[in-house]
């Protein structure tokens, strides 16, 4: 069994929206890694960083992305912080990984000042500044494809995930 795609990304650009929705355009399950860590813990994402600290929940994520990469066999949707880990970028090489990409103005604007993004508390424009910087060379390692996010709408950005999966071999 295998994802048919998995979508990886920084904050803010739409790797669960978007999931769902090309989901339901090919008919099949989404699923996302980090409400799986959410059950699996019982706790917010915020409070597991609070709580535990950011290592346990990587750990969580470690997890919850392999488990999730061999049972899912519809549109998979990871964390953001996914692909820090090199268990977890090998693990993606084998599948096909749409890379939702977004430029920091927008990225910004959809994230705001959520206090649900834990890696984006103090600074939140900064901090996505840095994540992009720091994340983007690993998201490109993995990435089989990519589908800029910015400046589309949300029925474009399916549109072009979808196509570009129907244009794969």
């Amino acid at each position: 069994m295998s994802p048919r795609v998995v979508l990886v990304g920084p904050p803010g650009a739409g790797k669960s929206t978007v999931g769902r929705r090309v989901a339901r355009r090919l008919g099949t399950g989404f699923r996302d890694t980090d409400a799986d860590i959410v059950a699996a813990a019982g706790k917010p994402i915020a409070e597991i960083f609070i709580d535990d600290g950011e290592e346990h929940f990587r750990a969580l994520e470690r997890h919850a992305v392999s488990a999730a990469l061999a049972e899912h066999d519809g549109v998979l949707s990871l964390g953001g912080g996914a692909v820090l880990d090199a268990g977890t970028r090998a693990l993606l090489c084998e599948h096909v990984v749409a890379l939702l990409d977004v430029d920091l103005g927008h990225a910004t604007q959809r994230v705001g000042l959520n206090r649900d993004r834990p890696v984006l508390a103090l600074n939140p424009r900064a901090q996505l500044k840095l994540l992009l910087e720091q994340r983007m060379p690993l998201y490109r390692e993995v990435a089989t494809f990519t589908v800029d996010t910015s400046s589309r709408s949300l029925p474009q950005v399916v549109d072009a995930v979808l196509d570009a999966l129907a244009s794969r071999p």
